[in-house]
């Protein structure tokens, strides 16, 4: 069964990041699904959204949460940090913000 995550891109090199880091886990041979979500600080300033509590649900029924890196500097300081980051971390009771990722789940190996 694959391991579902939810991935948050979000800005400047973290789309690219997350990409990447994807590529890393599925060469591992570990299967997993991803589902992409638009969040950010470009989401903030396109639409003045930084996470409603729909996303915040739907991100509850996922296995993990990859994300990126968020913020631009056009969004004042704390806006993203509070509506973004500490929401998820505090309403979906997240004790580990663990960066960078090192290592490999047991049992597998890595290219």
């Amino acid at each position: 069964m694959a391991h579902r995550i939810a991935l948050i891109g979000g800005d400047g090199i973290g789309p690219e990041v997350t990409a990447e880091a994807v590529k890393v886990v599925r060469a591992t041979g570990v299967a997993i699904d991803t589902t992409d979500f638009d969040l950010g600080g470009m989401r903030y300033l396109r639409d003045g959204e930084i996470l409603s509590d729909d996303v915040l649900n739907q991100l509850r029924n996922f296995d993990a949460i990859l994300l990126g890196a968020v913020g631009t500097p056009d969004v004042p300081p704390g806006i993203i940090e509070r509506g973004l980051l500490l929401k998820m971390r505090f309403d979906l009771d997240l004790y580990v913000n663990q960066r960078p990722f090192a290592g490999t789940a047991p049992g597998h190996v890595t290219p």
